[in-house]
Order: C-alpha cells, then structure tokens, then sequence
C-alpha cells in the first residue's frame, strides 16, 4: 500500500511539473531582426504564447512587422517610428497581445484608432517619447490595468481619457518626469477606475482636483508645490499611500489639509527641506494612519497634543535617524476607576525626544 501511495505522489509530481514550461526556439513567423521565445503551459504544453523582443531594428524598418500569430508580449522600443498611424500595429499575431513596450519611439502623436484592435491589451509602455496629448478616444475598448505615460512632454493632462476603458479593473498610470501644470478629470457621467496615479517630478504649482478617482496610491514627489491647502485631498477616501516628498519649495501645509483621507495608512512628507512647522491639525481626519515621514525635512519637532489627532498611528520618523513609535506611559492609581490609568506618548530613539 505505502508503495502505491509513494508511485501516486511521483506520479503527482511529474504531472505538476508539466504545468508550466518556457523554452526558446526557432519561431516560425519570426521577424529576422527579432528574438521570439515561446511560451507553453497548461498539462502537456496544451497552450503557449511567444515573446517578441524586436528592440532597436534601426532606421527605415517598416511597420508592422510581421509577428508570430500567437503573440502575447512584444517589445518594439527604440525603433524611431514617430507618429502612430492605424496600420502601424495591425495585422496577425497583434490582436492577441496582452503587453506591449513602445518607449523611447520618437513617437509625437497617437491617432484615434491606432490600438483600437488590441482588445486583450493590459499593459502598454509608452514611455520617453514626445507625446503632447492623446485622442479621448485612442484607449476606448481596452482591458487596460497598466500604463507608462511617463518622460514624454504633456502640459496638461485629461484624466477622462481613460474613461473609455472597456471594463471596470483598476488601473495603474504613470505619468511622472512631463512638464504637467495641470490635471483635469470632469468624467461626464462616467466612472473611472485609477487606482495609482504617479505625478511625480512634474511642474505643478498645486495639488490637482483628483475628485471622483477611487485612487489608493499617489504620488506628488518632486513638485514646486509652496503650499497645501485646507482639504486639497477631499473625496480621496479611499486613499491608502500618500507620498508628497522631494517638495523643495513647500513651506505651508494647512489645517484640514489632509481632511477626508479616511483611509489613509503612510504619508510621507520626506525631504521637504522648507517645511519646519505646522499646527496638529494639519493631520485631523486621518483616523487610520500608521506611518507618518519627516525625515530630511525641516520638522525638527512634534506638538505635544498630536497624538489625539493620529489614534492609529504606530512610528514618526523625524531627521535622519530619529524614529518615534507609540508607546503607553504608566501613570498614577485611579481612585474612581480602581486602575492604573496608562498615557500614550510617542518615544523616539534619540534621547530628550519624547513627547
């Protein structure tokens, strides 16, 4: 019986291992200039995908390039291709891909309909060209979950292009090292599903208008933001990490700045060498938060009383090396209450720095 039972589990084994295989060849179908590898998964190789990495075909290099008909990846960066045009990504093999890397192209405009026919597409890179601005409708009937938009040359920015997006995953976007001013949404009774947004190293002036994004993450990094005003953030409620570092221009933070991150768990307010003060109740409505950065920052202390403003929070983090966390300090018997009532305070790991 233990005998069987040991042929069962190695035959259990080997059965498992056939799940999943990579393995490199001569593709048929493949461009002369690029590598493609495929793919095989699923109990005897039963389906595969091929990779194709056409990186860097130099100058006159026509498109499309003929590509395996069972593509799921495809790498086309540093190709020179200019503008986008509708034929320039059509063809077999590019109905079925679900990733595709058009960075560093040169690239100044995207027509309408360009990816109008990548309708599994879920990650695009396009990244380090020279874009300006993008047709409300060139996303429409994408799966969309990931976006690089990130060192091209937008000024201003419509969220409302991703409104389009065929179905309601969230979505990551990067739009981080352009020369944004401003970021608009108006969603014309549509909803949009950004869940990440990266702004960071841009030109703007002021926190946008991001109402109406159910965002989880963003990131303000880098900004000649001078100040932040009272419920700058208002509606992001389902903000979980906030990252407003790098500000070398920030000196103010209001009051109620922070008001209606509800859900608000990390802010990082690092390297924000002209911020030095502010009143406790710049954190009041930030009932979940946990972590809270100032280090390379200005502040070089904390208001007594803030803790009643952060009831979850568990480390400050102040200069270089100076971490407080909550703690609770022993205080005297409680008559009335029969017990030894206990007073939180943060301590912090530099010595005279407790509050």
């Amino acid at each position: 019986m233990k005998g069987t039972e040991s042929t069962m589990a190695l035959l259990l084994c080997l059965g498992l291992s056939l799940l999943a295989f990579v393995h490199s060849s001569n593709v048929k179908n493949c461009h002369h200039g690029c590598h493609c590898e495929v793919e095989s998964f699923g109990l005897f190789d039963s389906f595969s995908l091929t990779r194709v990495d056409c990186r860097g075909l130099g100058p006159g290099t026509t498109m499309p390039i003929p590509i395996p008909l069972d593509t799921s990846h495809l790498d086309l960066s540093s190709n020179a291709m200019g503008p986008l045009t509708d034929t320039m990504l059509s063809g077999p093999g590019y109905t079925t891909l679900v990733s595709l890397d058009l960075s560093s192209n040169l690239i100044t405009t995207i027509t309408a309909n360009v990816l109008s026919k990548l309708r599994y597409l879920e990650t695009l890179d396009l990244s380090h060209n020279n874009l300006q601005s993008l047709s409300l409708g060139c996303f429409a009937s994408l799966p969309l979950a990931e976006v690089d938009l990130s060192h091209n040359s937008f000024q201003d920015f419509d969220m409302d292009v991703f409104a389009t997006k065929v179905n309601g995953e969230p979505v990551s976007v990067d739009l981080s090292h352009n020369k944004l001013v401003s970021v608009s949404t108006t969603l014309r009774g549509r909803e949009l599903h950004i869940q990440t947004l990266n702004l960071s190293a841009n030109r703007l002036l002021s926190v946008p208008t991001l109402a109406g994004l159910p965002l989880r993450y963003l990131n303000l990094d880098g900004n000649p933001i001078t100040q932040i005003k009272e419920g700058a953030f208002a509606q992001l409620k389902d903000l979980v990490y906030l990252s407003i570092s790098g500000l070398q221009e920030l000196q103010e933070i209001m009051p109620n700045s922070f008001n209606g991150l509800q859900s608000l768990q990390v802010l990082d307010l690092s390297n924000n060498p002209k911020l030095k003060t502010f009143s406790p109740a710049v954190f009041s409505g930030l009932d979940s938060l946990l972590e809270l950065n100032f280090s390379g920052s200005g502040v070089a202390s904390l208001p007594n009383n803030m803790l009643t403003h952060l009831p979850s929070i568990k480390s400050i983090t102040l200069g270089r090396s100076i971490q407080c966390w909550r703690t609770q300090k022993q205080g005297q018997f409680h008559r009335q209450l029969g017990q030894v009532q206990h007073n939180e305070v943060l301590s912090c790991n530099v010595e005279g720095v407790v509050l």
